[in-house]
């Protein structure tokens, strides 16, 4: 038997980022706005080229420039 969010083609990961919103949207306001804090991700990446570690980006900025520009593009080429 099949988990319900296997069957319906999520991760994991996403399942439970999913579930996470949901009971923290059920809080009451105080303690909502606390978890909601907790819940926030400020991710960096940064490129390395030749030893030498290159710029740190945002990672949710730079995931939606490029999936803006895979739209407008029309995909890979």
């Amino acid at each position: 038997m099949a988990f319900a969010w296997k069957a319906s083609g999520l991760s994991y990961n996403r399942y439970l980022a999913i579930a996470a919103r949901v009971v923290r949207r059920s809080l009451k306001e105080q303690p909502r706005l606390q978890a909601e804090r907790r819940g926030e991700m400020d991710l960096k990446f940064a490129k390395w080229e030749n030893g030498k570690q290159g710029e740190n980006k945002n990672l949710a900025s730079e995931n939606a420039t490029a999936m803006a520009s895979n739209v407008s593009g029309g995909g890979q080429a």
